[in-house]
C-alpha cells in the first residue's frame, strides 16, 4: 500500500457528521499530493455552505498530521468540480438507502 492510499484510508476517520459517513466514501476527498515537507488534501463538502465546514477540514488535518506529524498538512478545499451523490461509493450509497 502506498502513502497516498495509506492517507486515503486515514481519513477515513473524519466522519461527515449531518450525513454519518466518512469523508472518503462520501466521495469528498479529490486527491492527495505529497512532497517531501508537506501532504495537500484536495477536498470538497456537499454544499458551500455546510455548517460543519471548519470542523471537517481541521478534523482531516488533524488526521493527517497523525499520519504525518513531520510534514506540513494543507487542506486545500475546492467547489469546482461540485459534490454530487455520484461521487459516492457504492457501499455509501447502500448505506443510505440509494
Amino acid at each position: 500500500m502506498n502513502n497516498n492510499e495509506k492517507i486515503f484510508n486515514v481519513l477515513k476517520d473524519v466522519i461527515d457528521p449531518e450525513i454519518g459517513l466518512n469523508i472518503v466514501d462520501l466521495g469528498l476527498v479529490y486527491g492527495i499530493k505529497e512532497t517531501e515537507n508537506s501532504i495537500t488534501v484536495t477536498m470538497t463538502l456537499t454544499t458551500p455552505g455546510c455548517p460543519m465546514h471548519d470542523s471537517i477540514t481541521r478534523w482531516a488535518e488533524n488526521a493527517v498530521k497523525q499520519f504525518s506529524p513531520d510534514k506540513d498538512v494543507i487542506i486545500n478545499l475546492v467547489w469546482q468540480p461540485p459534490w454530487t451523490p455520484d461521487l459516492m461509493t457504492d457501499e455509501a450509497k447502500q448505506q443510505l438507502g440509494m
